[in-house]
């Protein structure tokens, strides 16, 4: 490949996390212009780290990362800075250039319609913090779309847009004659528009660049695990063989111990020789959420509930009664209101809705506002299970991968991943009577899902789901559906 070519090339660059965390070590790959990359790893690899290390705001221990003269990078974050919550769509578009860019608007309605928004003159105008989760999440996409780069980095780009939303996304991607990067965990989404794989080994802290489409790549990788699992299991059975020999040997003195030496000198070149198989993405354990004790009778009553149309609020008419052991489904276009009904209800302010006296809601956000991000996992949890029990706390954290390293650090420094085990692992020891979930798929590494839905889908409580990933639901027992737009 000539080195003319690449948009950027990483030379053996090594970039460590804060003290003694390290992420990349000694790390090349290069990417050429029109590449359609996925970056694979599991939660806490450093794939975000990755991003920060292409735009240049987190810059390499040792090592170079060449950046091709003049290129432009753009890079659509996972949720919107807190500082920008204030600005109308046209200051925050504006904030993307360095310069200020006059015909702003044309271009704005332009990347509005490619991330599905419908855009009309007032909506210039309007405050970032007014649009609905999955609303911000398109005003972030459209952000780094807008600055027509030359390297494009998505993080979790389908989270919280609807299929029409990922479908649209889906045709401009493939149509984008530029370098686009994306982390996902949407293995469909990946196969529709990607020609390769940074694969990020989280044990040997090194990128291995992969041909061919995601689908592709996992089974490369998963085939070479199998294979380096076969070698080991035959070099085991050698090694034991060879041990076995050397005492025996040993035993009998005399020349015998030369003959045994030499044995265990080749038990150790063949230890050596064993490979580190990479503990590849570990899923985390099932696992059960268990249901607040003497739950009976009704639990929830809805007898009404507010949408939102064209930004106005409707109240409609409802009769839902849930007792213990029934889910129900809300379904709705983005900006309908999901979440905030969810809140509301959650929260006891939801008009229309009553939630039988003492019933412990646990609730799981989209954005994780219900987790505390200045304190510990450990705090968390404890305060999640209310009455101390180490034992089980440190069992429940270690079934969700939540390991010793990372049950002492703060949550607003894990990665949106670990955040949501985090989240599922605070359900796990509040034994809530009535579960309310807000896209509990976002962010979580596909491998999980199967877990979390089993869990779900045995959930004896009460439960209500949002969720716009028909194969996640489709595992899930749904006893009632509520469709907002009907």
């Amino acid at each position: 490949m000539g080195r003319e070519e690449s948009v950027i090339r990483f030379e053996k660059v090594s970039f460590e996390y804060g003290h003694n965390k390290p992420i990349l070590d000694e790390v090349d790959f290069a990417l050429r212009r029109g590449m359609k990359m996925a970056v694979m790893g599991q939660n806490g690899a450093g794939k975000s780290t990755l991003f920060g290390l292409m735009t240049g705001e987190n810059k390499p221990e040792d090592g170079e990362i060449h950046v091709s003269h003049g290129m432009r990078v753009a890079t659509a974050p996972q949720v919107i800075p807190r500082d920008r919550m204030d600005l109308t769509v046209r200051e925050f578009f504006q904030k993307c250039f360095t310069e200020p860019v006059y015909d702003i608007d044309p271009r704005i309605d332009e990347v509005l319609e490619v991330v599905n928004l419908e855009h009309h003159a007032k909506l210039h105008d309007r405050i970032v913090k007014s649009f609905s989760g999955g609303q911000q999440a398109r005003l972030l996409l459209a952000s780094a779309l807008i600055q027509n780069p030359d390297l494009l980095l998505l993080d979790e780009p389908t989270n919280n847009l609807d299929t029409a939303g990922i479908r649209h996304l889906t045709k401009f991607l493939v149509e984008y004659p530029k370098t686009v990067v994306v982390i996902s965990h949407d293995a469909d989404f990946l196969n529709a528009f990607t020609t390769g794989v940074l694969y990020l080994d989280i044990f040997t802290r090194k990128i291995e660049q992969y041909p061919g489409n995601y689908h592709d790549v996992q089974r490369d990788i998963l085939m070479r695990i199998e294979k380096e699992n076969r070698k080991n299991a035959q070099l085991e059975k050698k090694i034991q063989e060879n041990k076995d020999k050397a005492n025996f040997f040993a035993q009998k003195g005399g020349k015998m111990r030369l003959v045994a030496k030499k044995m265990r000198t080749e038990v150790e070149e063949m230890e050596e020789a064993k490979v580190d198989v990479r503990k590849e993405d570990r899923t985390i354990r099932p696992f059960a959420i268990p249901t607040q004790e003497n739950l009976g009778g009704t639990v929830l009553t809805l007898t009404s509930y507010t949408v939102l149309k064209g930004r106005k609020p409707v109240t409609k008419k409802a009769n839902i009664v849930l007792r213990k052991n029934q889910h129900l489904l809300l379904r709705g276009p983005n900006g309908i209101g999901k979440s905030t009904l969810l809140e509301s209800i959650a929260r006891g302010v939801a008009e229309g809705s009553f939630i039988a006296e003492g019933i412990k809601v646990g609730y799981y956000r989209q954005d994780f506002s219900t987790l505390d991000f200045d304190q510990t996992v450990y705090k968390a949890l404890e305060q999640a299970m209310g009455k101390p029990d180490e034992e089980r706390l440190r069992a429940t954290a270690a079934g969700f991968l939540l390991t010793a390293d990372v049950i002492h650090t703060k949550i607003g420094s894990l990665s949106e991943g670990q955040k949501g085990l985090v989240a599922f692992a605070s359900l796990v020891l509040e034994r809530p009577g009535l579960l309310i979930l807000d896209e509990p798929t976002n962010h979580i590494n596909f491998r999980h899902l199967p877990v979390i839905a089993k869990a779900l889908d045995a959930y004896a409580g009460t439960m209500i789901l949002v969720s716009h990933v028909p194969e996640f639901v489709a595992q899930i027992r749904i006893d009632e559906i509520l469709d907002l737009e009907k």
